[in-house]
């Protein structure tokens, strides 16, 4: 597994976006509307920083952002087999979010890991 991306929430997606692009120089690779929420993703290199704002008033990310103010709201981590590394997770005690893996952003499979047993992170395996 490696680093995939760092999801930060955020009320303006596109110009957390532009910032980020500037300060990291790095490039902005893809823009989406997905499950009420607008997605940005910049290229950083070794990993890229997934910019989540909310569009709806219900979801993960209104949530985290009512309760927590914008920040870093995930760590992922990339892996080839993302029902593996979720039975792994299990085998370790840790409570998983997603039974299986699902649909996420720019069409890769996601599943997350409940932060409580990962040390207050929320985390997700991605496949690509």
């Amino acid at each position: 597994m490696h680093i995939d991306h760092a999801g930060i929430a955020t009320d303006d997606a596109a110009g957390l976006a532009d910032l980020y692009a500037d300060l990291l120089d790095c490039e902005h690779v893809h823009s989406e509307t997905f499950d009420g929420m607008d997605v940005h993703f910049l290229d950083c290199g070794n990993g890229y920083l997934e910019l989540l704002e909310p569009l709806e008033e219900e979801g993960a990310i209104a949530r985290y952002l009512e309760n927590n103010g914008p920040g870093i709201q995930h760590l992922a981590f990339g892996t080839d087999d993302a029902a593996d590394a979720l039975d792994r997770a299990r085998g370790l005690g840790i409570e998983c979010i997603d039974e299986e893996p699902r649909p996420g952003a720019w069409g890769h499979e996601v599943a997350f890991l409940h932060p409580r047993d990962t040390g207050g992170v929320l985390v997700e395996f991605v496949e690509h």
